[in-house]
């Protein structure tokens, strides 16, 4: 039996197939056979997963195949290959990229959720909170953090417990019932702020008699690796942030100064900020996000300010509060800017106050005045890098005085006593520098002042620069040499000094140091 193009030779094969006692086996080709064949009587295209369709066999009887005419299989395979090069054209035209399946978290319940949630540490948790509304009320559930609080913070160590516990563990619960979301989250992170506190805190309790001050103030600031920064605003709100360049710590003081970058003009400066930044090193490497403590803020607008003293290249502006602006002498450029920064509390307020406001502590109501007992001062005039003059006055007698207000006076060097005046060691003068120029401005230096009670406990305390001035009359008949007079003025008292300068040791003699707070 010859095979044509129509699909008759088939259904001729598979009958006598079937005849021959294999139709149970090849009852589900036939079915493939029909699903394949395409309309037009034409065979389908072999391709991947097809088999060719195998040639009828021969008459009954006979084993062989019989071999169809070459003729035929040649046009039967030409129509093939055209048909499959048409097909894959169409399939590659057809084709589309796959759909990415959509995973909607928020179609499980809440229970779920919160189960998955209780696997995550307390970090984990905080940061999953910013990722949607819907995680932003999981990750707030009290029961979750209520977990972490007391999986951290207390003993699990089972005990009993009487019948006064136990009624106010329910009372608790009565309480937390209607506490507002995140009751527990607060908690835990203010504990934890709490207890890092109370480490370093620990450290300051131990106070050096001389002056007052916490014995490991440089230690701890070391230690927590605490650094300054110097935030300026220019008239058009532009913010230029600048890191410290050098910082020089002293006995009750600390002098940082900025000298590195770029400054805007010193005119179009409106504001200046200091902030303590504290960096945290992982155990990665990396450098977490600094928290930023804000210690001074200065409004150039409504801020005093003074020319101190001048060199051939720079003069010193003086604001308030204790910050040097070096300028350039015949520009409107910054050279440098440095603070003097007092030990007492600078810890708490490098570390403890928020971006925008300053540390602060409960102010006590007593009034120095009241303190019958008498107080001791702690007194040093230095530079960036030495001594000029440290003293300590103790039980130093007080009595009120009436200037524009009501002060209480300290007199710690009487000018008619000579055995109190003191020597001071060195010259006066201020030294400065500014990448790779520096200089010394005379007459300038830092005036450290604390003043305790009778519990060494500091009522007032100032770091500042000060400047020397000439006396227009003389201010002793014991000394015949040139005298001057240095000042202070600021928001908590006042200090006057009588100098005066001899010639023959070519040094200055403090004879009179009063101070008023």
């Amino acid at each position: 039996m010859q095979r044509t193009g129509s699909p008759d030779w088939r259904v001729k094969s598979v009958t006598s197939v079937m005849a021959a006692g294999r139709g149970e086996f090849f009852r589900s080709l036939w079915t493939g056979l029909e699903t394949l064949s395409p309309p037009g009587g034409r065979p389908a295209p072999p391709g991947r997963g097809r088999a060719m369709p195998r040639p009828e066999r021969g008459p009954a009887g006979s084993r062989g195949w019989r071999r169809p005419p070459r003729a035929a299989s040649s046009r039967v395979t030409g129509s093939f290959r055209r048909e499959r090069k048409e097909r894959k054209s169409t399939d590659v035209l057809q084709m589309k990229p796959p759909q990415p399946r959509d995973v909607h978290l928020d179609r499980l319940p809440p229970e779920i959720l919160v189960k998955i949630l209780s696997f995550l540490d307390a970090s984990s948790l905080f940061c999953i909170s910013h990722v949607s509304t819907l995680f932003h009320q999981l990750a707030n559930d009290d029961g979750l953090w209520k977990k972490i609080y007391t999986s951290e913070f207390r003993s699990q160590t089972w005990r009993p417990k009487s019948a006064h516990e136990a009624a106010s563990r329910v009372e608790e619960e009565v309480e937390e019932e209607e506490q507002s979301l995140g009751h527990w989250k607060k908690i835990y992170f203010s504990t934890l702020a709490g207890r890092e506190v109370n480490k370093w805190k620990r450290e300051l309790k131990d106070i050096r008699l001389y002056t007052g001050l916490p014995r490991q103030t440089e230690w701890l600031l070391r230690t927590l690796n605490v650094s300054w920064e110097l935030t300026l605003c220019d008239c058009w709100g532009q913010e230029t942030v600048l890191q410290e360049s050098r910082v020089h710590f002293l006995d009750s003081s600390v002098i940082v100064r900025w000298s590195e970058g770029v400054f805007p003009r010193y005119r179009h400066i409106s504001s200046i900020q200091v902030h303590g930044v504290r960096k945290e090193m992982q155990k990665s490497s990396r450098v977490r996000p600094s928290w930023r403590s804000l210690i001074l803020k200065l409004d150039m607008e409504t801020e005093r300010r003074s020319i101190i003293g001048s060199d051939k290249l720079i003069k010193l502006i003086l604001l308030s509060p204790g910050v040097i602006i070096g300028s350039w002498r015949g520009a409107d450029t910054v050279a440098f800017i440095m603070v003097s920064l007092h030990f007492h509390k600078l810890v708490e307020k490098s570390l403890l106050g928020s971006p925008a406001c300053l540390y602060s502590e409960p102010v006590e109501n007593s009034h120095p005045a009241f303190d019958s007992q008498g107080y001791s001062v702690h007194f040093v005039l230095h530079n960036t890098g030495t001594e000029i003059t440290s003293d300590h006055f103790s039980h130093v007698c007080c009595r009120t005085v009436r200037l524009e207000r009501e002060l209480l006076q300290l007199k710690l060097i009487d000018s008619t006593v000579l055995h109190q005046h003191k020597l001071l060691s060195g010259n006066i003068k201020l030294p400065w520098k500014s990448e790779e120029l520096e200089g010394a401005v005379e007459n300038c230096c830092i005036m450290t002042l604390t003043v305790l009670d009778r519990f060494l406990k500091p009522v007032w305390c100032v770091s500042t620069p000060i400047f020397i001035r000439m006396a227009k009359r003389p201010l002793s008949i014991t000394y015949c040499g040139e005298h001057f007079l240095m000042d202070y003025n600021g928001p908590g008292g006042k200090v006057k000094m009588k100098l005066v300068w001899m010639k023959e040791q070519k040094q200055f003699f403090l004879i009179s140091l009063i101070i008023y707070i």
